[in-house]
């Protein structure tokens, strides 16, 4: 009689931990009756979760989530917590951007997908005085892919790139787009893109090497380093595709696989590297 009222009692939400942050953040939530929990949202936005134990659970805030309660269902119940989550992204990304923070995608590979693409994204930031100025320098891009605990690098190009450019509001809202216009810096070998002089497109840039066949062998994931330098007014962000076919184009039938997106990178003086990696998944 304990076990069945103990496990037909709804759902119950005391706390969550932290109260506010970005898209993609672990929120620790805490209370009762959790084995029974089915789904979680925030607001109408289903986030993905994974149950610790009857009295907590680790939910990522999802994509486009906005600031409201935390929702768990259960069977015939829901819980809601006793405030909202507070979605904070870094101001200094502009509002149409789709992705605002870095994330890993919590669908796997799907099978039959065997080779792999990195990408760039880069924009000017028109808020900012003297953007029409603005740039981003690839010096270098890197694939690598670790399987059987092997590191194996499958492209490393220096001073070149493609790409387009694409619609920025909405959001790439159309496959159609525009040539990109190159610029090269000699003394540094990298490729110069002159984002302030389009900030109406999305500078969308992939390895200047076609798709590469994924290593054999237990795939643990794949890394995304680019050597870049932004100027003030200029932003970037790195990430990578799986793709069902090495050769056909982008386009409708579920040829390619977004893996995830790196954190926004900023403004520097200097060199810096671009990261993204899926190695380990979405981290709970």
């Amino acid at each position: 009689m304990l076990v069945w009222a103990a496990t037909t009692q709804p759902p119950e939400i005391l706390r969550i931990a932290p109260t506010s942050g970005p898209e993609g953040a672990r929120i620790e939530v805490v209370g009762q009756n959790f084995r029974q929990v089915t789904s979680v949202s925030f607001g109408s936005s289903s986030a993905t979760f994974k149950l610790i134990s009857d009295e907590r659970l680790i939910a990522i805030v999802p994509h486009r989530a906005v600031t409201s309660p935390v929702v768990v269902f259960g069977g015939q119940a829901r819980a809601e917590s006793p405030f909202a989550f507070v979605v904070r992204n870094d101001p200094r990304v502009p509002e149409e951007v789709s992705y605002k923070a870095g994330y890993v995608n919590t669908i796997p590979i799907p099978a039959g997908f065997n080779s792999v693409l990195l990408w760039g994204i880069a924009i000017a930031d028109t808020r900012e005085i003297g953007y029409e100025a603005a740039t981003v320098e690839v010096a270098r891009t890197q694939l690598s892919c670790r399987a059987d605990g092997k590191e194996i690098v499958l492209n490393d190009d220096s001073g070149r790139v493609r790409g387009g450019l694409y619609r920025r509001i909405p959001w790439f809202g159309t496959n159609q787009h525009e040539s990109m216009p190159f610029a090269y810096d000699s003394p540094n070998r990298a490729v110069v893109l002159r984002v302030g002089q389009r900030a109406d497109k999305v500078w969308h840039f992939w390895s200047d090497s076609p798709r590469a066949s994924l290593p054999a062998g237990r795939l643990a994931g794949c890394t995304v380093k680019a050597w870049v330098k932004i100027s003030a007014g200029a932003l970037l962000q790195m990430g990578m595709d799986y793709w069902r076919n090495p050769t056909i184009e982008y386009g409708e039938g579920g040829n390619n696989h977004e893996a995830g997106a790196s954190n926004w990178y900023f403004s520097s003086d200097r060199w810096q590297e671009a990261v993204f990696s899926d190695i380990g998944g979405p981290q709970f």
